[in-house]
């Protein structure tokens, strides 16, 4: 198991600075959003060239920090057909950046079928699973062409929200181009958090073949949301899920959300230990 951290959770400095400390810091891969950790210039398509793809490559491999994901989680099932224009196009520029940068993997969620992005019966409904399909194939055709792969992660209020749902976006796409990006807590709302075992459970038996990396945060009850905290500071079974990992993904990609730069290290560390103990 490798572990590594959103790089926008660390401590912000340039990319030439980032990447070193991220590195001193014992973290062995990053999950890059670049409008997120690149500040010092708005990163548009036109910025998002072969040089720059290039520069951050570099300065990948000369500090041996590997790219685990190239974030891009905007709605694919945006209802404006003008909006959801521009979005497939981010997606097939990120597919193209991927190839250049060296990273094998671009993830995104699943969204909702409302403009602001946020829960509604109406996600978890047929009609906008076909929807999301049907916008995701353009995205996962780009995705074989430049070699990469498009990751999709389940979120409970979004329109995959289960291990079911992603199993049949899977087999319906039939790419192998297409995996899952998997998050335990991103599958749990307040009404479910007592099936957090059969979830994991369920999850690797159903798509194990298919994870390509592990998001690791932890959650707590704040009245009837989740809070997403640091992983080992809440109510997720990391004992089952380093489990699992250790039997079906010993060297597999994980990187921890939801941390600070104050706490990031001892996360890792926390990780690491529990790891080994199994």
């Amino acid at each position: 198991m490798q572990i590594g951290l959103r790089a926008h959770d660390a401590e912000y400095g340039p990319l030439n600075e980032l990447i070193p400390r991220i590195k001193e810091q014992g973290f062995s891969c990053i999950h890059l959003a670049l409008s997120k950790s690149i500040k010092e210039f708005k990163v548009t398509e036109s910025a998002m060239t072969p040089g720059l793809a290039m520069y951050i490559k570099n300065l990948c491999r000369n500090n041996h920090i590997d790219i685990a994901v190239l974030g891009n989680y905007q709605n694919l099932a945006h209802p404006d057909k003008d909006k959801l224009d521009e979005i497939k196009k981010r997606y097939i520029a990120h597919m193209r950046f991927a190839s250049i940068l060296g990273c094998g993997v671009v993830g995104t969620e699943t969204g909702a079928v409302n403009a602001e992005y946020k829960y509604e019966p109406a996600n978890h409904e047929r009609e906008a699973l076909d929807i999301f399909i049907k916008n995701l194939k353009p995205v996962v055709n780009a995705a074989e062409k430049f070699g990469v792969i498009v990751a999709i992660e389940p979120v409970w209020k979004h329109i995959v929200y289960g291990p079911e749902q992603a199993r049949f976006v899977l087999d319906e796409i039939g790419s192998p181009n297409l995996q899952i990006i998997f998050d335990p807590v991103n599958m749990l709302y307040s009404g479910n958090i007592d099936e957090q075992d059969s979830i994991i459970t369920k999850t690797f038996d159903l798509l194990k073949d298919d994870i390509a990396v592990i998001h690791m945060k932890d959650f707590e009850l704040c009245g009837d949301e989740l809070k997403s905290i640091p992983a080992g500071k809440g109510d997720l079974n990391y004992e089952l899920l380093l489990s699992k990992i250790k039997e079906y993904k010993p060297c597999i990609q994980c990187t921890l959300e939801n941390t600070s730069p104050d706490n990031a290290v001892d996360t890792r560390m926390y990780v690491e230990k529990l790891y080994a103990n199994i």
